[in-house]
């Protein structure tokens, strides 16, 4: 693979994750109880598993997806 194209997708996933991140945050806001919120924000692991269970399911899955995809891209980034 090319550097531009490993850069890129790095760059994507990493935007792509801070974003669902951030969308699963503030689902998490308006569901009862809301001291989740700042608990998933600080503490990555939990915001995808609190989002599943409040029926967030696709939010959920995007962030794991984008998660795996920002590992694999880093994996590539350092051969």
């Amino acid at each position: 693979m090319t550097d531009i194209v490993v850069f890129g997708s790095l760059v994507f996933a990493a935007a792509l994750f801070f974003t669902a991140h951030v969308v699963v945050t503030w689902g998490l806001v308006r569901h009862h109880p809301r001291w989740r919120a700042p608990i998933g924000f600080f503490v990555p692991p939990l915001a995808p598993f609190w989002a599943w269970r409040e029926g967030m399911r696709v939010r959920a899955i995007v962030w794991v997806v984008a998660l795996v995809g920002y590992v694999v891209a880093r994996v590539l980034a350092a051969r």
